[in-house]
């Protein structure tokens, strides 16, 4: 098992903070014998799976769980040019089966455009088939050549969420990608994650896309972190694979399409927005454990508490507390440390004491003094903490955030908003101008149609050339 003992590093060092928190907290092990491939311990795992239950309980509402293969033929993969052009550099190609040479190449698949469309344009031929909204979860592979980081950036994306839809026109696909944008921001919501949503540049857009939204956090050194994308893909697609459907008078139209996806970086937003020096900080709804039970074992009661302890974890199980009873043989102070480094947001110690008044010292993971929590009634207390931890950390990430966005109205103000996060500014739009922004500050154009209660309108002279512009925010990517 992971040693966790030790202080870790602080968090305003968050690289560091960053990649100690993730085998202390045991997340992800870093060291698999392949470059930019990592694995999920146990622990980390049951966050994933809850974080993408969630997701799966959001899209279930209209859309279909479906799963396509990881394996598409090269003449697949390569009609589509534009698409393709975007994705040339990162394929990873499977030429062998065996010994022997393959007929055809065969694409691990980056993104999925390319295997789930020579479908659809078999299954779609009537306007009742419109609609369609489906959606996968699998791993996708991309050879990525800049330095990897774990859930970050990845040569293979274990838990990519993408979903495909197809409209009758082009105003029913701008409207599925304004119900994603909101699917995604209430799933950041339930998550305490606040985040930037705004309208990539044209030549950051989706290769193939009319349009790219996209969903960014901020993270603790200010830079920020892609954590969502949706994309209006017009008809493109669909001349290129035929997805056409007969219409209502008989006539055959082009379909229209949107896609959109989130990966793990979720679960990297989620550790990192949230944590501290003293490691995780989980929301409830995807903590693996909500509550821990931590006997306090003194003198000669010892087998009257643990006893008592046992009862309590009981109880909290049976009313649907996912409750970790801790009757190891270690100090207290190192069992309190496991369980803050592993996030678990409500912490109940019960000694003589305790016993003896009828309840359990309550200690909240995002601080705040201690309560207690009575015995007769202690689910109830828990799932009333539980709430309380939720809305503080919410809080303390919309307060994060609120600090790390800032108003700039020349290049010296811009370099300096975006040492410690991002930046709004008046753009006029023009590449050349976001050519200099990066070149003089290190920051780019991360889009425009800024959707977020903390910026405020910047309409007055572009940052760069001192022509008229329109809002747009400025960061530094991961």
């Amino acid at each position: 098992m992971v040693d966790d003992t030790g202080a870790l590093p602080a968090r305003t060092d968050f690289s560091e903070w960053y990649n100690e928190v993730l085998w202390r907290a045991e997340i992800m092990d870093v060291r698999y014998p392949v470059k930019g491939l990592y694995v999920w311990y146990p622990f980390g795992f049951g966050i994933r799976k809850r974080t993408y239950a969630l997701l799966r309980e959001l899209l279930d509402r209209d859309h279909e769980e479906t799963l396509f293969p990881l394996l598409i033929p090269e003449q697949e993969f390569m009609k589509e040019a534009e698409h393709i052009k975007g994705f040339e550099d990162e394929v990873y190609w499977v030429t062998h089966g065996g010994l022997s040479p393959l007929d055809v190449k065969l694409a691990l698949r980056p993104t999925s455009e390319t295997a789930i469309y020579p479908m659809y344009s078999l299954w779609i031929r009537s306007h009742a088939d419109l609609p369609l909204k489906l959606y996968q979860v699998v791993n996708t592979f991309r050879y990525e050549t800049k330095h990897t980081r774990p859930l970050i950036r990845l040569r293979e994306i274990t838990s990519f969420k993408e979903a495909h839809t197809v409209h009758a026109t082009w105003e029913e696909a701008a409207a599925q990608v304004e119900d994603a944008v909101d699917r995604y921001r209430e799933f950041y919501d339930r998550l305490g994650i606040p985040v930037l949503v705004s309208r990539r540049p044209d030549w950051d857009k989706f290769p193939g896309a009319d349009y790219t939204i996209a969903v960014d956090c901020v993270m603790p050194d200010g830079r920020t972190l892609q954590i969502g994308t949706v994309h209006h893909l017009g008809d493109h697609f669909s001349k290129t694979f035929s997805i056409t459907y007969e219409d209502r008078d008989g006539e055959q139209r082009l379909a229209h399409q949107t896609c959109y996806g989130i990966s793990e970086r979720c679960i990297a937003a989620l550790i990192s927005v949230h944590g501290d020096d003293r490691g995780l900080v989980l929301p409830p709804e995807v903590a693996p454990v909500q509550a821990v039970v931590v006997p306090i074992i003194v003198g000669k009661r010892g087998d009257e508490v643990l006893a008592a302890a046992r009862r309590l974890a009981d109880d909290l199980a049976s009313a649907g507390i996912r409750v970790k009873l801790d009757d190891r043989d270690l100090r207290p102070g190192a069992k309190f440390y496991h369980w803050e480094m592993r996030g678990v947001p409500v912490r109940l110690e019960l000694g003589p004491r305790d016993l003896d008044g009828g309840v359990a010292t309550a200690v909240l993971r995002t601080g705040g003094p201690k309560t207690t929590v009575p015995l007769a009634s202690a689910a109830d207390g828990v799932r009333d903490l539980l709430v309380s931890a939720m809305q503080a950390l919410a809080e303390n990430a919309a307060d994060q955030l609120a600090g790390q966005v800032r108003t700039a109205g020349s290049m010296p103000e811009l370099a300096a908003a975006l040492d410690g996060g991002v930046a709004v500014v008046s753009w006029c739009g023009e590449h050349a101008c976001a050519d200099r922004i990066e070149e003089e500050t290190g920051g780019a154009v991360l889009g425009v149609e800024v959707r977020s209660d903390l910026v405020v309108p910047c309409e007055g002279a572009c940052v760069a050339c001192g022509r008229a512009g329109t809002t747009a925010l400025i960061g530094r990517s991961y």
